[in-house]
């Protein structure tokens, strides 16, 4: 394990100009290193990309900078050195963007300037979690589909209103440029490289050596949690009945009675409270409700259905697919406790 004082020397891989991707004998993977560089998405790019004894035809892998042979100081107090320089980049086939930090910091204009170069020869550029700012900063993702962590949607919308930001996929490929959510969305995305470059085959293998599933079914939702009302909130009685008596009738008719309201009202007030309709926050409970039983539970899949109010487990797979992009048996299996 490195300390705060340690400092990882990185030797380059000399590159060699020749055709696009796909059609490349050891085909050149650039990674990006700045300061502040994740330390942790660096070495899944390192590692997948430099996974040894993987054929004549595999990737070769170069560590470059915008401050060749200069102490970086990446995440964790680890200090790195690259050797390479941007030049590194005309020759690569693809061109990995680690996580960026602080993330509304302004990467120095020659690293952008090269990113926009890289991809004007033809290179792929994908980016791994906070990456995507840097990304977004070159102008590369403008009018584009890119992927972020939950966490940081807001602010790659607010900052770069231009990019299409999908907070739900583990990752997006749209065409030459790709990007990942968080930091282990990026071993689905460069597992997603492979297996584009070498076929599935190959994919799998790679999998198989880390130790990890050669495909991820779903996408970031979920992994997050919405509250589905404030604390301190007036109406929390009504919220706790609600959710007490998930596996009964909820209707509107049934909920507006419950606080003496006529339908027409209840719902303009819910909807205005709540920023949801009545049906939609009784549909998020009742899933937060069936999560909850299948992490904490061995119920039966169609008895967790019944509790959480769905009448079927066809219903409940319905739901788990539309919302969280995943089967109830596989959120189980990714989530027991």
């Amino acid at each position: 394990m490195a300390r705060m004082s340690d400092t990882v020397k990185i030797m380059p891989t000399q590159p060699k100009p020749g055709a696009r991707r796909g059609r490349l004998r050891r085909p050149l993977v650039a990674v990006l290193a700045y300061d502040g560089v994740c330390t942790f998405e660096l070495g899944i790019a390192i590692e997948v990309f430099g996974l040894p004894n993987m054929g004549p035809d595999w990737y070769r892998v170069v560590v470059c900078t915008d401050r060749p042979r200069r102490r970086l100081a990446a995440s964790g107090g680890v200090g790195l050195v690259a050797d390479a320089g941007l030049d590194a980049l005309k020759g690569a086939s693809t061109v990995i963007v680690p996580g960026w930090q602080p993330l509304d910091a302004r990467p120095r204009q020659v690293l952008l300037d090269a990113l926009r170069l890289a991809h004007a020869r033809g290179a792929r550029i994908a980016s791994i979690c906070s990456g995507v700012f840097v990304l977004a900063a070159a102008g590369l993702l403008d009018g584009r589909r890119a992927a972020v962590h939950w966490a940081n949607a807001d602010m790659l919308a607010r900052c770069y209103p231009q990019v299409r930001v999908d907070a739900e996929v583990l990752y997006v490929d749209d065409g030459e440029i790709l990007s990942s959510a968080g930091r282990t969305a990026g071993l689905d995305l460069c597992l997603h490289i492979v297996r584009s470059d070498f076929g599935s085959e190959v994919a799998n293998q790679v999998a198989r050596r880390l130790v990890i599933p050669p495909h991820r079914e779903g996408g970031q939702a979920q992994f997050i949690r919405r509250p589905l009302q404030s604390e301190g909130d007036p109406r929390t009685p009504f919220f706790d009945w609600a959710q007490r008596h998930l596996d009964d009738d909820l209707s509107i008719s049934r909920l507006a009675a419950r606080v003496h309201m006529s339908r027409r009202t209840f719902i303009r007030r819910f909807q205005g409270a709540t920023g949801v309709s009545p049906g939609e926050w009784v549909l998020q409970a009742r899933v937060a409700h069936a999560r909850n039983l299948l992490e904490a539970t061995d119920l039966p899949v169609e008895q967790v259905a019944t509790a959480a109010g769905f009448g079927s487990a066809d219903a409940l797979r319905h739901q788990f697919r539309g919302r969280l992009r995943i089967s109830p048996v596989r959120y189980r299996a990714s989530f027991r406790t």
